[in-house]
């Protein structure tokens, strides 16, 4: 019976017996032909599994691609008469293209790799489109370099994609060079080739599966091994040791090597050169080293040569009698995230380590990290106390442990700074600030959490959690406090009850305010009529509650973090104006220097404004144009969001929008330009409504240009705001300025056209020198999207004729231009662009310009 009718069946009942008991009420009521039937057609397909596992754990599958590799590039040159022929198969995960290159001799074939953005190759993985060049040399994409090296000669090329069995994703790319008895590959080549491409497309993808899968099984298995072997022994030296020979039997390299952190040093024992002893190895941790440099920026380092590598330190190697060739280094992570180490794998048995091994190398430290963690921590036993102790006033949330009783035991240093405990000043010395803090912590200690720390529900949550151990996490929560000198020392007070205060302006609303009464230092049997020097705090915080449990199991107390939110929760609010949300997270994330600090960014900036503003508003009620405003707005800076723009800020009825500041976009001119095709759409449909309520049209003029200019805070200690400064908006803004002279709605110049001149329909307008500059540059009308506006032939017939008549006039051919551009006004009457050229072309006939004019015209206004 057919494998298909199998696979079929065992599908079926698979999904079958997902409902419990339907398997059995099926096969219970079978007759017994075809219970026997079922029988035989699950052995076979589980036959099938067997075959295929026999295959993946087969230790020769690993040479099976490279062989495919081989025989179908020589038999496809065959085929097609190519004096030279290559396969690359793509590597979707890195982007890559790669290949096995025989070398001369019986030397085992070397792995290429190249990026599939790049060359032909890359153009035809990318594109899925067949490239055949009669001559090399005359396409852009052909990199010379490789025949400048070889002294090889390429003539002409036929590259083509080979696709997987569904036909949609390419999974190959063969590359055929110099027909051989031809002048170059002919249609018939390409209709060989796909005589037979899909077949061979099929069973590349389908080795390579077999392929991945064999290795990512070795891995498991060697995983599985070195997890054996840690669980005989917590102690870190053989810990090491068994780690590192796992390692290099997983990556088939000569020597592994694991270097722990030690403070400032990196160390490591390994073998000396005759294998009899332990050598220990220390270096400094820091980037001048390949070990530093990766526990340093934990960044992987992969050196197919490592004499050729000025971070490589050969004294190891002088130091032991070894010769070190290539080498892959990796950082160890413990739990947290945190780098604990480097595993350092040493000549890769055959070439170059990959990124294949890369990536097996990765999951390999994770459990790596995990059994270093666990021999450190045993090693570090007698230490814990203290170094719990260092890490709870290191961190920089307030931290709160309790009893079973809600009673605190430890509170650490930023608790007490939430709480108002007074820093050290320039004139205090840090002793002094030292018992401040522990003055306070001494009176806080013993006291119940919930009265010190007045957050709504506490106490409930803390009993919850003690009681059943459960966790919990409360966003934005409201802790309000006060500080006062009271009997000559700063003092903690908390409110007694926080009550709700009326609006006398806004009955509606209501308005929080701190209870004048008080509980010093939080005990109830203290309490305080708000003293002359009251200082209220008030906090926005993220709370968690979590159980304290004991090494033997069960709840030991409780432990209250609470993160201090309060200037992330203001900026947060600010930026949303601004920006959309996912960049103003990235920002945040980034901490408030992204923008604080002054930085020279490549950016896009678009300026947009109302044309006629005076007149449009003129006869309106003040009300009515800040609605207007409003609405327009609201829809213009939607735009700006949807395409990752930042708004810079409103200038009357005026938007300046940048793209690529405070984070960096990859193509920010696409996008500023996706924009304003965005506005111009918004606009005919903001004005459809304002038709229908018998309103009068808004016309808009949008100005873009790209460059570089600063960005950051900009303003004084009073007021600031985040801005960008340069040449790139001063254009900018010229060229909104420059759409009613053009009568267009949207104007770029060249700068932003080359970024993204394969996907806009344009014409140039001009070539001029705007106001305070004396270099000129091009700028053009924004037409549409080639994507998606066609243009009509009508169109197209009338550019092509604007085009030739621009030709003629930077030419100082004006009779000819004049006669151009006439015939152009017939089929536009209206161009404002073309009555422009009209009229300088009749005053230059009048007055002729210089014999240098470059055809540039100077915009005398801003």
């Amino acid at each position: 019976m057919a494998q298909s009718s199998a696979e079929s069946t065992l599908a079926r009942l698979s999904q079958e017996g997902t409902t419990p008991g339907h398997l059995k009420a099926q096969v219970q009521h079978l007759s017994k032909p075809r219970f026997i039937e079922l029988l035989e057609l699950i052995i076979q397909e589980f036959e099938y599994f067997l075959k295929a596992i026999n295959l993946i754990n087969n230790q020769s599958l690993e040479t099976l691609l490279e062989e495919l590799l081989e025989a179908f590039t020589l038999k496809i040159g065959q085929i097609l008469q190519a004096d030279r022929t290559t396969i690359f198969i793509v590597d979707g995960e890195n982007r890559e293209l790669w290949s096995k290159v025989a070398q001369s001799g019986e030397e085992k074939a070397v792995e290429i790799r190249i990026p599939i953005n790049k060359g032909i190759a890359g153009y035809v993985a990318e594109t899925k489109k067949t490239l055949n060049i009669p001559n090399a040399y005359d396409d852009p994409r052909f990199n010379r370099a490789t025949d400048e090296e070889t002294g090889y000669r390429t003539k002409n090329i036929l590259c083509m994609p080979i696709f997987s069995d569904d036909i949609t994703n390419v999974v190959a790319v063969v590359q055929l060079l110099n027909k051989i008895g031809g002048d170059r590959f002919t249609h018939e080549d390409e209709k060989e080739f796909e005589s037979f491409a899909r077949s061979i497309g099929v069973l590349l993808e389908s080795c390579n599966s077999f392929y991945t899968a064999a290795r990512t099984q070795k891995g498991l298995n060697a995983l599985l091994n070195a997890i054996s072997s840690l669980e005989q022994s917590l102690e870190l030296e053989v810990t090491l040791q068994s780690v590192m020979a796992e390692a290099q039997k997983l990556m088939q390299a000569d020597r592994s090597t694991i270097w722990l952190m030690d403070g400032n040093e990196l160390w490591s024992k390994v073998q000396s050169a005759d294998r009899t002893e332990l050598v220990e190895l220390r270096q400094a941790n820091d980037q001048d080293s390949i070990v530093g440099y990766v526990a340093s920026t934990g960044e992987t380092l992969n050196i197919p040569d490592a004499y050729k590598d000025s971070r490589f330190d050969s004294s190891a190697d002088d130091r032991t009698g070894y010769r070190t060739h290539s080498i892959l280094c990796m950082p160890v992570f413990n739990s947290s995230g945190q780098i604990m180490g480097v595993t350092q794998l040493i000549n890769k048995a055959q070439g170059s380590f990959t990124r294949s091994d890369e990536s097996f190398m990765r999951a390999f430290n994770t459990q790596a990290g995990i059994a270093l963690e666990n021999a450190q921590l045993f090693e570090n036993v007698m230490l814990e106390k203290q170094y719990q102790k260092d890490i709870l006033q290191s961190l920089s949330d307030a931290v709160i442990s309790t009893d079973m009783g809600g009673r605190i035991v430890t509170i650490n240093e930023a608790a007490l700074n939430l709480l108002g405990c007074p820093t050290v000043t320039a004139d205090q010395d840090e002793d002094a600030g030292r018992r401040i803090k522990q003055a306070w912590e001494e009176l806080l200690v013993g006291r119940l959490i919930w009265e010190i720390v007045p957050i709504e529900r506490l106490k409930s949550r803390l009993a919850d959690s003690l009681e059943f151990g459960s966790e919990q996490y409360v966003p934005e929560q409201t802790l309000q406090v006060a500080v006062a000198i009271m009997d000559g020392q700063q003092s903690l007070l908390v409110p007694v009850e926080i009550r709700r205060k009326t609006s006398t302006l806004f009955p509606s609303k209501q308005e929080d305010a701190t209870s004048e009464r008080y509980y010093l230092w939080g005990h109830p049997k203290q309490p305080v009529t708000g003293p002359k020097n009251l200082q209220q705090l008030e906090h926005s915080i993220n709370l968690t509650v979590n159980p304290l449990t004991a090494p033997g199991g069960g709840v030991r107390g409780g432990l209250v973090v609470l993160e201090d939110i309060s200037q992330e929760k203001r900026m947060k609010t600010t930026l949303y104006r601004y920006m959309t949300p996912s960049v103003a997270d990235q920002v945040m994330a980034l901490g408030e220097d992204s923008l604080m600090v002054g930085k020279r960014r490549d950016v896009t900036v678009l300026f947009s404004d109302i044309r006629g503003y005076t007149t449009l508003t003129e006869s309106l009620e003040a009300s009515q144009v800040v609605s207007m405003l409003n609405d327009y707005f609201e829809t213009m800076v939607e735009a700006v969001f949807n395409h990752q723009g930042t708004l810079d800020k409103f200038i009357g009825d005026a938007l300046m929008a940048v793209f690529g500041a405070p984070l960096p976009l990859e193509n920010h001119g696409w996008s500023a330009v996706e924009a304003a095709l965005d506005m111009r759409e918004r606009l005919v449909h903001f004005n459809r409504a304002r038709q229908a309520a018998g309103q009068p049209e808004i016309n808009i003029g949008i100005g873009l240009s790209s460059g570089e200019v600063v960005s950051g805070n900009i303003g004084s200690r009073k007021k600031m705001e985040y801005t960008v400064i340069g040449d790139g908006v001063n254009l900018s803004s010229r060229l909104e300025g420059a759409t009613k002279q053009y009568g267009c709605d949207i104007v770029m110049s060249e700068h932003t056209y080359d970024r993204c001149r394969d996907l806009v329909w344009v014409r140039e307008l001009d070539l001029t020198r705007v106001k305070g500059k004396t270099k000129p540059v091009k700028i053009y009308e924004l037409i549409g999207s080639r994507q998606n506006h066609k243009l009509d032939e009508q169109t197209q017939n009338f550019l092509d004729l604007y085009h030739q008549g621009r030709k003629a006039y930077t030419s100082q051919k004006f009779t000819r231009a004049l006669e151009i551009f006439t015939r152009a006004k017939v089929m536009r009457p209206y161009d404002k662009a073309v009555d422009v050229h009209i009229g300088r072309i009749h005053a230059y006939l009048e007055n002729p310009p210089p014999a240098d004019w470059d055809g540039v015209y100077v915009m005398k206004t801003k």
